[in-house]
């Protein structure tokens, strides 16, 4: 399958949708500290309506343990940092698709590391700035996962 990767997520909530949403489709969810909430959070679990056994979960103190412990082979950075569509990739087995945090997306420092071309965005009209975390987290999961045959979907 394929992995969720939040950098120093802040709103439980959107954690929590998103801990919900990798449960119901098998991704694997990676949480980048520091976090802006505790993982006990009333929120978090009220938005994770308790899938939390569900999903597979796994810190990382910062990117760079993220990165030496996972190993990934590619990772697809969400940004609008890029004039790249996610409709445009072919997204594969053993993907990272990293999101950043609500209130500053991805830093340079990160975005950096991610080649040019696994830079990925969702498109919105000209006005607009971001969208909601765990919608485009929805957004780009779902697509992935239609593209890789709803694996173990029933």
């Amino acid at each position: 399958m394929l992995d969720v990767v939040l950098f120093q997520p802040q709103i439980p909530p959107n954690t929590g949708n998103i801990i919900r949403l990798c449960a119901n489709s098998g991704f694997r969810l990676h949480l980048i500290e520091p976090l802006g909430f505790d993982l006990e959070d009333k929120k978090l679990r009220r938005a994770g309506s308790d899938y939390h056994e569900f999903a597979a979960i796994k810190r990382h103190k910062n990117f760079n343990a993220f990165v030496e412990h996972e190993q990934p082979k590619r990772i697809l950075a969400i940004t609008t940092k890029t004039d790249n569509y996610y409709g445009d990739v072919s997204f594969t087995e053993g993907d990272y698709l990293l999101f950043g945090s609500e209130t500053a997306g991805l830093p340079e420092e990160v975005r950096i590391q991610i080649p040019d071309q696994d830079k990925i965005r969702i498109p919105m009209l000209k006005e607009s700035r971001s969208m909601n975390l765990s919608n485009a987290a929805a957004v780009i999961v779902y697509d992935a996962w239609r593209q890789l045959g709803f694996i173990n979907a029933v």
